[in-house]
């Protein structure tokens, strides 16, 4: 059995870790970490995970986790690389966080106030590349960095259009939408109750949001050249999920009634990620709690536009289940061990 600690295991994220791998046959959970919320009942702080609710939080210090195989670090954005850095080297540390998933130190200090701390192998294995493939570089791999949200369900929803070299790489313009968890679990005055219900908001406006960086990173790997894209996400009265609109300019002389071929060729073997039928339309409800992307592909030829739409749970195969799928990829197992490509409906 592999023994496994989660670090910031009060919020929301470290949350759907526990209720996962409570749920993996080859997991024995060890140490669960706190910082303001150490010394108290798990159950307190998620009255859902009922099997171990009286498990205590421990403080997040490198002597509570060492002693494990595995260590999932779901911590605010900035808090990871020093924690890390202690670990043994042997110890596999899956990152949550934002900390080590740009490759160029510049697009970390334009975006984040704290060090760069160097890149880990990005946990994204579906993500077609323009060389190679990314669940190679996952396979026994000791420091993995979890996508984030949002980047997940954009690159996904773009970036076979990119590989393939049938969508312009700088006119590409996204709307997302996201529920509120994707704000994690601090107390802000924006994400009350009477803020959101029956509301929806821009956030981030004017391609200030962090996650941007990474989006471009990802669907450069995928062209081979750089990307850019703008970037505006939106608050939806919603607890979990995250849907994203996501277009690009067809390059000249494209076919655009061969455009679907190339998503059905990119994820033909994944069985993550779910191209609907056309006429069919993603939608958050369908992948809630689910390790599942799924995503359709439309064009509007009238202006030579592709329409990539992604919807994907933030908290599963938006984190928590993403980290589970590349510890998986990490030791050797089936990948999809203790996950579920099914959602909760209605």
């Amino acid at each position: 059995m592999i023994s496994v600690a989660v670090a910031g295991a009060s919020g929301y994220a470290g949350g759907e870790l526990i209720r996962l791998l409570l749920g993996h046959p080859e997991v024995i959970l060890g140490a669960l970490t706190a910082s303001s919320n150490a010394g108290q009942r798990l159950g307190a702080i998620h009255p859902h995970l009922t099997p171990i609710a009286d498990t205590p939080l421990q403080e997040t210090t490198t002597d509570v986790l060492a002693g494990h195989d595995v260590v999932f670090l779901a911590l605010p954005h900035g808090h990871s690389a020093a924690l890390a850095a202690q670990l043994p080297a042997d110890v596999t540390v899956i990152d949550c966080g934002a900390d080590f998933r740009l490759e160029r130190a510049e697009a970390w200090t334009t975006f984040y106030d704290t060090p760069y701390a160097g890149s880990w192998p990005y946990g994204l294995p579906e993500l077609p590349l323009a060389e190679g493939e990314q669940r190679a570089a996952l396979a026994g791999a000791h420091r993995i960095a979890v996508p984030g949200c949002y980047p997940t369900a954009v690159s996904l929803a773009l970036a076979p259009g990119l590989k393939a070299g049938v969508l312009q790489r700088d006119d590409i313009v996204v709307v997302a939408a996201s529920g509120t968890s994707g704000a994690g679990k601090s107390l802000k005055p924006q994400l009350l109750g009477a803020e959101v219900m029956g509301a929806m908001s821009p956030y981030g406006v004017g391609g200030g949001h962090r996650h941007t960086p990474e989006m471009e990173q990802n669907l450069s790997w995928a062209a081979g050249e750089p990307v850019s894209l703008s970037f505006t996400p939106t608050l939806a009265p919603m607890a979990r999920g995250i849907l994203a609109t996501c277009t690009a300019r067809l390059v000249p002389g494209t076919d655009p009634d061969g455009i679907r071929a190339h998503w059905e060729q990119a994820y033909a073997g994944e069985p993550c990620v779910t191209l609907l039928p056309p006429g069919s339309w993603p939608r958050t409800s369908d992948v809630l709690g689910a390790n599942a992307v799924h995503v359709q592909i439309a064009v509007d030829k009238r202006i030579g536009r592709a329409i990539g739409i992604a919807a994907v749970d933030n908290l599963t195969k938006g984190t928590a289940g993403a980290a589970v799928q590349c510890m998986n990829l990490a030791l050797g197992l089936p990948e999809l061990t203790g996950l579920s490509l099914v959602g909760v409906a209605p």
